[in-house]
């Protein structure tokens, strides 16, 4: 017994059966392919009465040279005339997050690319007006290195404006690069100069400026001496947004002593008479830092013990952290403890020598210090530290913070006289060693270990940073960071996951460092008093100064005389002035973007519909544009610059790991698009195989990319292909304006399930692009496809579509229904494949030449919405599934070598619903199921050479018996059916045509 199927596809094992039994989607072809060649030589050949596929559309071809013919259409002309044409009220913005200009495109922007562009067609064929404008971010360090490289000079010595001029020669030269290769990718743009923005352009410089000005009215921007992440490898600071960690940094850890100098009250009473002075005991990753030392922290919660070794020395160290490090063998053998104990705050008071300062400093309170790891008292370096920072200005300590590093990470001669060995000696590297040799000289080296940890290195270089405290610009977040998570809380996230992660970056920062000690940058035009370098950045300033800047230039801040900079208002105290020689982070110059939307006046409210990015954005550009962008609001509510964010992973090979020349492990986009040096291992398969690929990953997550994942793309739009080629063949666009209009009422079951899925496939694909879920888009193609077309419907009909009369009613009713399919199909590939959706409009209207995209997205009346259909329809089809088992099972013991020298007998068992479904039907039963002939009730006749054994299958109160025989009568020469009135091979060729095939022949010869 078989229970009926309730999904909508084909099962799986009636495919396997239908294909075991030699059903193929070329089979009729090249069974009607055979008989004209083998009557080709007869006078009375058929040849000519068949209706055979005919189509100039290739199955496959070059891809990167077929799609050429359609890639102006599809692109540039295509968003130019929806620009011009749609309504404006209408408007669609996705805001495209700026790639660095720097470097060839690898697959991670292609993803990022394609994702967006298949968005914005989607946006197009339903009828919106799609802004979208390429971008590109063009600062920075790497720009500026490249720049330094080609002029073969050092930024210490070649002019800014040197500097400068050159950087902006690299930056335009990778942007014309990168361009070529994005408008390879199929990308709906305008790429001419004005369609697209760069943060070098003048305008956008002096957009930006005025972003920083506002923020300066709203009293966000201050400058401060204090510690930041400080990149010697770039010689500048960065913000966090510009760190990656590394989970395997080696650094020498270290105990090291510092003697006490004088006992707090508390601690002196609790140490036995006559006994030493302990030394105060702390561990550190960073041993370089040791030398900035200015005080060691406590907490003052926890309770501290004074441990005492064999050798007489003595530590203080955290109760709780005094097993651990006896057990680490930091007190050597058999310490002993003193049994009382100290809380932190009785520790107060206490001071110590540092090993390379002569006075005393103090013992501080901290609630940062812990007791989970480490010794429970931290070194305290000011300079190198915000946590230490914070615990010396809280306690209002005086005089200056020791710092001697320089910009390149190596100690100064601040480090002291007695130690001018260190000085020069990279902190990194030389130096750290040095610092711990010096310990060891003293006798204040407990231990010593090699230890790996996490730790931040510079983006950009891929090298470890360090703090250090410099005099930098902040952005002051604390004020806005309530306002921007308010603003988030009316932004869609896609995952929805990724809205936590953003939140929890806003919430962590407190300030954002936005000064950059580079030359190649929007210049943070601040004024310094050249006495006391007091600074001059305010509102009227800077309104002076953009105004400047907007007649002559950017460059004029450091091609001009300071003179013309400062502000009327202060040209009569008499005070001499210098110019900032500070950059604004290139975060900040991608994240003022929005006001460039905000200009063109597109819209009132949320400035861009979308933006999609990579996964790392959610610290870089969403964050600074939500920031820049708050920070600009004046309103009560907050508002985002986007009303929709998604985030896509990043593109790993086969094995999960990062693609990178070393590894040998990179599949760069122009390769798949072209082809590789051997195209037998690296084919060329242009653009759509490559946009297919984007679209079928689950994106939300790191993807992978491999030869086999692109094959298996080309599969499937070889599949796709595949079945756009049998409809052109069999419909061709010269008999398209005589067909007539489809009636669904008198369409039949066949007809009404398959119009009923192809209802299916296009509501479900427009929920699929609307939520973004474009991998069920492709998978709802492709099921369609594979099960529902080549499988099913299209080996169904060939036999009306070839042999029946071009005129007859079968016949056109069957062409209505293919290009329906056809438009439908182009237009919910469209956005994904639009070089092939192009393609195929091209063959089907070979006059039109205005493209898939604007008619408009393909609707399939909501008539053909036909549950009763498809549930009837599934009863069939169990039904078929056990005549093509049996089939199979005739054929492999040789009774048959074809389906179609079969019939069926079915009976019934039980007068209900499954009756009433196959007796009326039962004029279509024998396509459906790829035999002669099909008989529904009556007596079967026994006397035959053989016949399958009964199969029976119960559908709910009914029982349904089938049986497969032997076809009566002859075969068909011309349809190759075998019927009870074709004569036998003794007869004309004419007598032995079957009814059907007498009657279109008389018809044809007439």
């Amino acid at each position: 017994m078989k229970a009926l199927p309730s999904h909508f596809p084909l099962p799986a094992t009636l495919r396997i059966a239908h294909a075991r039994c030699g059903v193929n989607f070329y089979g009729n072809i090249r069974r009607y392919s055979r008989l004209n060649s083998t009557q080709a030589s007869s006078k009375n050949s058929f040849a000519n009465t068949l209706l055979l596929p005919k189509t100039s559309f290739p199955l496959w071809a070059d891809p990167a040279q077929r799609e050429l013919p359609y890639r102006q259409r599809t692109t540039q002309e295509l968003y130019e005339w929806q620009w011009e044409n749609r309504n404006p009220a209408q408007t669609f913005v996705l805001h495209d997050g700026p790639p660095y200009a720097n470097g060839s495109l690898h697959c991670g922007h292609a993803l990022n690319k394609i994702l967006k562009d298949i968005i914005n067609r989607f946006h197009v064929l339903h009828g919106h007006r799609v802004h979208y404008m390429p971008g590109w971010d063009c600062h920075g360090l790497p720009i500026e290195n490249k720049a330094l490289q080609e002029l073969q000079g050092d930024a210490r010595t070649v002019p800014a404006t040197t500097i400068r001029s050159a950087a902006r020669e690299v930056a335009q030269r990778e942007m014309k690069k990168q361009r070529d290769e994005f408008q390879e990718f199929g990308i709906m743009a305008d790429w001419s100069p004005d369609g697209c923005y760069r943060t070098l352009d003048h305008s956008y410089e002096i957009r930006q400026l005025k972003v920083l000005q506002q923020m300066v009215e709203q009293g966000l921007i201050t400058r401060h001496h204090r510690p930041v992440y400080w990149s010697p490898s770039s010689i500048s600071a960065l913000a966090e947004a510009e760190l990656t960690y590394v989970d395997d940094h080696r650094s020498q850890a270290v105990h090291v002593a510092f003697p006490i100098q004088s006992c707090s009250p508390a601690l002196q009473k609790m140490l036995p008479a006559h006994s030493s002075i302990p030394s105060l005991m702390i561990w550190t990753t960073t041993p370089w830092t040791i030398p900035s030392n200015m005080a060691i922290a406590v907490n003052p919660e926890i309770d501290y013990s004074v441990v005492t070794c064999q050798d007489g020395k003595s530590f203080v160290v955290a109760a709780s952290r005094a097993e651990d490090l006896m057990n680490a063998g930091v007190f050597g053998e058999s310490p002993v403890f003193i049994p009382q104990t100290i809380t932190g705050a009785g520790l107060l008071g206490t001071s110590y020598k540092s090993p390379f300062g002569s006075d005393p400093y103090p013992v501080l309170p901290a609630k940062h210090v812990t007791a989970d790891s480490g010794t429970g008292l931290v070194h305290t370096a000011p300079a190198h530290g915000p946590e230490d920072y914070a615990a010396w200005k809280s306690t209002k300590q005086k005089g200056d913070i020791l710092c001697p590093v320089d910009n390149e990470g190596k100690f100064t001669d601040d480090v002291g006289s007695e130690w001018t060995r260190l000085i020069g000696k990279e902190v990194l590297g030389d130096g750290n060693i040095e610092v711990i040799r010096i310990l060891k000289e003293q006798g204040l080296l407990v231990k010593k270990e090699t230890i790996r940890h996490r730790y931040p290195y510079d983006w950009k270089t891929k090298k470890p940073v360090i703090f250090r405290a410099t005099s930098q610009w902040f952005t002051n977040l604390d004020k806005i960071k309530t306002k921007a998570l308010e603003a988030l809380k009316d932004v869609k996230f896609y995952p929805e996951a990724a809205r936590g992660r953003l939140e929890a970056f806003i919430r962590e920062r407190s300030e954002w460092c936005i000064s950059r000690q580079r030359t190649w940058g929007v210049p943070i035009p601040a004024l310094h008093d050249s006495v006391t370098d007091e600074t001059l950045l305010t509102p009227e300033s800077l309104e002076h100064i953009i105004g400047v800047l907007s007649e002559k230039g950017v460059n004029h801040w450091w091609d001009g005389p300071v003179e013309e900079f400062i502000p009327p208002s202060e040209r009569a105290n008499g005070r001499s002035w210098r110019k900032g020689t500070d950059t604004i982070d290139v975060w900040f110059d991608s994240g003022s973007s929005w006001s460039l939307i905000r200009d063109l006046g597109l819209r009132d409210g949320v400035y861009a519909d979308v933006c999609l990015e990579g996964s790392d954005q959610h610290r870089g550009w969403f964050q600074s544009l939500l920031l820049t962008a708050v920070s600009c609001t004046k309103n009560d509510k907050p508002r985002a610059p986007y009303g929709t964010l998604i985030t896509h992973g990043f593109v790993l090979d086969a094995k999960g790991k990062k693609m990178s020349k070393s590894l040998g492990n990179v599949i760069s986009p122009t390769t798949i698009i072209h082809g590789g040096k051997d195209k037998k291992k690296e084919p060329a398969y242009g653009a759509d195989v490559l946009r297919l690929w984007a679209a079928t990953v689950e994106y939300g997550k790191d993807v992978s990319l491999s030869q086999a994942v692109l094959a298996q793309a080309a599969e499937t739009l070889r599949k796709v292909r595949n079945s756009a080629r049998f409809i052109l063949g069999n419909t061709g666009s010269s008999e398209m304006n005589d067909l007539p209009a489809l009636e669904h009422q008198k369409l039949g079951l066949l007809e009404r399930y398959v119009l009923s899925q192809l209802y299916v496939l296009e509501k479900g694909a427009l929920e699929a692009y609307s939520t973004y879920n474009f991998q069920k888009v492709v998978h709802s193609v492709s099921t369609f496809t594979n099960n529902v077309l080549s499988s099913f419907y299209f080996d169904i009909m060939k036999d009306t579509l070839y042999a029946e009369s071009p005129n007859g009613t079968n016949r056109q009713v069957a062409m209505c229904v293919l290009l329906e399919i056809l438009h439908v199909l182009s237009s919910v590939v469209a956005p994904i494949l639009p070089h092939l959706a192009e393609e195929i409009h091209a063959h089907l209207y070979q006059s039109d030449r205005e493209g898939v995209f604007r008619p408009g997205w393909r609707s399939v009346p909501d008539i053909y919405h036909d549950v009763q259909a498809i549930h009837d329809m599934q009863r069939v089809l169990s039904v078929r599934e056990i005549v093509l088992d049996s089939l199979e099972r005739i054929r492999q013991k040789k009774l048959l070598r074809s389906a179609l020298e079969a019939r069926v007998d079915i009976t019934i068992k039980g007068d209900g619903l499954i009756s009433g479904i196959f007796q009326r039907e039962k004029g279509d039963l024998a396509s459906l199921f790829v035999v002669s002939d099909v008989t529904v009730g009556g007596t079967v006749d026994s006397e035959h050479p053989w016949s399958s054994s009964d199969r029976e299958i119960i559908i709910g109160t009914e029982c349904i018996n089938v049986r497969v025989r032997p076809s009566n009568g002859s075969k068909c020469p011309r349809c190759w059916k075998w019927t009870a009135n074709a004569a036998q091979l003794t007869h004309s060729d004419m007598e032995r045509l079957c009814g059907r095939c007498q009657d279109v022949v008389q018809s044809i010869s007439q």
